[in-house]
């Protein structure tokens, strides 16, 4: 057991900062996003306005920008599912970590959890 608290010292740094490094990962691709979204959105109004009176060369322009818009929403949004599934796979490991090194505390955490939702659901 001595090694296990040792070996995860190294990955509670890295967790510490690559949370932080992740986070703000998250926020720029949710920021990007949604600035791909609104875009394709606007794409999509002014190609549906202009569509009566515009000639192919032109609708064929919009329609390009349009689908290069969309492509890109899709790539980011990729990549935000790829960064949630990171955070979600370090916090598991960090969870399991403390579970091994502290069973009891755990057992102890999981039964005043168990204890508040039966209170919280006998009283409706």
């Amino acid at each position: 057991m001595d090694q296990t608290p040792q070996a995860a010292k190294p990955n509670g740094g890295g967790v510490a900062n690559g949370k932080s490094h992740s986070h703000n990962e998250t926020t720029e691709a949710r920021e990007r996003l949604m600035g791909d979204l609104k875009r394709a959105v606007q794409d999509a109004e002014t190609w549906l306005r202009n569509a009566a009176s515009a000639n192919s060369e032109d609708l064929g322009m919009v329609k390009a920008k349009f689908e290069d818009t969309l492509r890109t929403a899709k790539r980011d949004l990729l990549k935000l599912e790829d960064s949630m599934l990171a955070r979600g796979k370090i916090a598991a490991q960090a969870t399991d970590h403390y579970v091994h090194d502290h069973p009891w505390k755990a057992v102890a955490a999981g039964a005043a959890i168990g204890v508040i939702v039966g209170m919280l659901i006998s009283r409706r």
